[in-house]
């Protein structure tokens, strides 16, 4: 049977009072293939409520998509992007970088879906890297547009960069619209409702919620059927990950004592040169940076 994971509300940040409906990691639904985490953003009127400060990420890549609005881009290995709707950010942290993202005032909306997806053990080191696409593989039916994020779908793949097998697309369906995804064998699927209604193999999604399908349940085609008022969503899929990872905060690692070498060093990095060189510095229009928390007072083990 399909599973849902409804989202939930958590604050995004105290300087504007905006939060975020999270899906991902949940207590039932850890990981759909290498997708780890999985933010839905507005749509709110407020075009300054992203401002995050300073804040550093490791074992992991960012994907950023916007479906309205403009955001600025900063990290320590000098990228400055903006992005618009249509384009995507993609940031590998590898073994440490820090970033910053700011909404910019350009228009009256803003939008977004905010992702992680974790390395592989044999790739989570690999030094920090940035990528900015605004040729992203486009698909039109008659009644339905397909946006091809990373991966490969209905014969177009996309140029972004992917460390395991994977799939995200965009998927808008005009309304009342019977659109048949084709499974790829061993991937499992998750369903991102991000604007209108729409059901999956018959299970309606809710607004910011996520229907997900094993790889035993997909069969060869999930059915996908719009409401009346039509719907966005995200296809996020891939092979099972297949590998125990610990997620804490902005870090992803494998053990206990390797999050908190992270954190320390993190919250020492403007003091400490061998501690600013793993995260690195840099300068943005918000000033100031995000400190680790405490870390809980029990032994984190990767799951």
């Amino acid at each position: 049977m399909p599973l849902l994971i409804p989202s939930r509300e958590i604050k995004l940040t105290t300087r504007t009072g905006v939060s975020v409906n999270r899906t991902l990691p949940h207590r039932e639904l850890k990981m759909i293939g290498p997708w780890c985490f999985v933010d839905h953003f507005g749509p709110t009127e407020q075009t300054d409520g992203m401002v995050v400060a300073a804040h550093p990420h490791t074992g992991l890549q960012t994907v950023t998509w916007l479906l309205e609005g403009a955001i600025e881009h900063r990290d320590s290995i000098g990228s400055v992007q903006h992005i618009n709707p249509g384009q995507l950010n993609l940031m590998t942290a590898g073994r440490g970088i820090a970033h910053s993202e700011l909404s910019l005032k350009e228009t009256q909306r803003l939008h977004a879906v905010q992702l992680w997806v974790a390395l592989p053990d044999a790739d989570r080191n690999v030094a920090p890297a940035f990528e900015h696409r605004d040729d992203l593989p486009v698909v039109l039916g008659s009644d339905w547009k397909a946006t091809v994020l990373v991966g490969e779908f209905l014969g177009q793949r996309a140029a972004t960069k992917a460390f395991s097998q994977m799939l995200g697309v965009e998927l808008r369906l005009e309304p009342n619209t019977e659109f048949r995804v084709p499974a790829v064998d061993g991937f499992e699927y998750g369903f991102l409702n991000v604007e209108g209604e729409f059901a999956a193999n018959g299970a309606e999604v809710p607004l910011s919620g996520l229907i997900y399908l094993s790889s035993g349940e997909t069969g060869t085609e999930i059915v996908l059927n719009s409401g009346q008022s039509g719907a966005t969503l995200l296809i996020l899929a891939g092979k099972p990950f297949g590998e125990p990872i610990l997620m804490w905060w902005n870090f992803i690692a494998r053990t206990n004592s390797e999050i908190s070498e992270m954190r320390e060093q993190w919250n020492r990095h403007q003091d400490d040169p061998a501690a600013a060189a793993r995260f690195g510095t840099f300068s943005d229009h918000i000033g100031g940076w995000i400190p680790a928390p405490d870390l809980p007072n029990v032994q984190l083990r990767a799951r």
